[in-house]
């Protein structure tokens, strides 16, 4: 049970992080979604977006998380 009690302070720590980056992700200096990298191609009633940089720095993020998960629940 105590372990089951350390797993949720850690996704409780979690959200109140991505809580917080949400708040002040509007006075930050660069935007999630607008990196330089991504891809936006906009022309006469179309619009095509791709995050590649965004989608890149999330999965590093992730990945380093779960590897921090594994390590702690061990």
């Amino acid at each position: 049970m105590a372990e089951f009690g350390r797993v949720l302070m850690i996704i409780g720590l979690i959200v109140i992080i991505i809580g917080f980056l949400l708040t002040v992700s509007n006075k930050l200096p660069f935007n999630f979604g607008r990196l330089p990298g991504d891809i936006m191609i906009k022309k006469e009633g179309f619009t095509f977006y791709f995050p590649i940089t965004t989608t890149i720095i999330i999965s590093v993020v992730l990945s380093l998380l779960f590897y921090l998960f594994g390590k702690f629940l061990k």
